[in-house]
């Protein structure tokens, strides 16, 4: 036999009152927050809580509502005329225009965003992040008061033309649109900006397929430059501590014979023997050289391609190493510094080596290799390429290897007629 069983759930009661001082003050607080709805206003409500505060409040949807304060700061005919004048705005917008406002992205202008968001977050993610917010300032320095969103590929295409005709190389451009590119990605996963405004940018077009590399003389000339900038450097240091010595100073450290001036000298043939990325340079610390192995480590947080490599060293990079970690001291970073432009600059015009730049010191490293009969496969390896089709840039530098191979068929084809005249 079937018993039909009625349950009769007790659902709260909705307050409503015409809301006056004497009921809102005579309101006492209960172990749950309720609500008591204004029946003058119909989407005002006065909410207790526990503790005893009480709060005004305006509901437009079953799940949207605004504070308008709390009570007696807020009276009840202050409460009605916020809540009114709310109500409108939501007839008209949607939402209370403050409520609107609220979730619409801040506007920044570019140089405000760079400083204020990008920069303190870059500096703590990402490697030289500092360096990445001043090459934006200093590159994009026409820009700082545009917002954001103004920006957009046709005033960067000018802004890169413009550029490339006052003999800015592609590549240079390139490196300075990808720094902000970066910069604008962050500010879209932000809700700074709708959209990226810089998207259908396109990177200029490179010769790609650029070897150069110093001839004999070349290379004799820069490292006597370097080596007379030292001799310079440690001569103006004998006499900076004899000037220091008739005055009763302290002398400032003395420079050995073989003492380098600074930082350039072992920089420049470090690179020169490991054809390290100037960002891979740069990011050497001392516990990245293993003297007693004669390696040197790139780690996969500073190569570009992501991943490790090891880079054997000949006798003048692990001497030059050692001189300079005596100088230097053994701690944190080899060279401290993210570029090389000034003195770089004044070294080649000294050793009148002209259209090279830092990077090249890298394609000459390479093709001394591939000269001196290299395998590509060990080049590729060494220089870090993920793809062995930029290494083959420098195949045409090992005719020997490449006759040798065309040879291989010469041989072949002899072979093929010796035994079919034997048969």
């Amino acid at each position: 036999m079937a018993f039909a069983v009625t349950v009769q759930l007790r659902m709260p009661m909705k307050l409503q009152k015409k809301l006056s001082p004497a009921i809102v003050e005579a309101s006492r607080p209960e172990t749950e927050p309720y609500r008591i709805w204004d029946t003058s206003v119909p989407q005002l409500f006065l909410r207790v809580q526990p503790s005893g505060v009480k709060s005004w409040n305006v509901q437009w949807t079953r799940t949207s509502s605004k504070s308008l304060g709390k009570w007696p700061g807020v009276t009840v005919e202050s409460a009605r005329v916020k809540a009114k004048a709310l109500l409108v705005e939501t007839d008209q917008h949607g939402a209370p225009l403050a409520v609107l406002d609220a979730k619409k992205p801040r506007m920044y202008t570019l140089k405000g965003f760079i400083e204020q968001e990008f920069q303190p977050w870059a500096s703590a993610n990402r490697k030289w992040g500092d360096g990445a917010a001043d090459r934006i300032l200093a590159v994009f320095e026409e820009f700082h008061d545009k917002p954001l969103a103004e920006l957009n590929a046709w005033i960067i295409e000018k802004w890169r033309s413009r550029r490339i005709k006052a003999g800015v190389s592609p590549n240079t451009c390139n490196r300075d649109l990808a720094t902000l590119k970066s910069a604008m990605k962050r500010a879209l996963a932000w809700g700074l900006i709708e959209a990226d405004p810089l998207g259908a940018v396109k990177q200029a077009k490179v010769d790609s397929t650029r070897v150069r590399y110093l001839t004999a003389d070349e290379e004799k000339r820069l490292r006597g430059a370097l080596a007379g900038r030292d001799e310079a450097a440690r001569e103006s240091r004998a006499r900076n501590n004899a000037w220091r010595k008739e005055r009763g100073q302290e002398p400032l450290p003395a420079l050995g014979a073989h003492d380098f001036g600074d930082h350039l000298s072992p920089a420049v043939v470090l690179s020169l023997n490991t054809g390290l990325r100037r960002g891979e340079l740069t990011s050497l610390e001392w516990s990245d050289i293993d003297f007693h192995a004669k390696v040197l480590t790139v780690r996969a947080a500073a190569a570009k391609s992501g991943a490790m490599r090891r880079i054997p060293l000949n006798e003048e990079a692990v001497n030059t190493l050692k001189q300079w970690r005596k100088q230097a001291g053994e701690q944190g970073r080899i060279f401290p510094f993210r570029d090389f432009k000034t003195a770089w600059g004044a070294l080649l015009e000294e050793a009148k080596v002209t259209d090279f730049r830092w990077h090249d010191l890298r394609h000459h490293f390479a093709s001394r290799l591939a000269q001196a009969g290299v395998n590509l496969n060990a080049i590729r390896d060494l220089m870090g390429h993920a793809d062995l089709k930029m290494t083959l840039r420098y195949s045409h530098l090992s005719p020997d290897n490449l006759a040798a191979a065309v040879a291989v068929l010469g041989a072949a084809r002899t072979k093929g007629a010796a035994r079919r005249k034997s048969v």
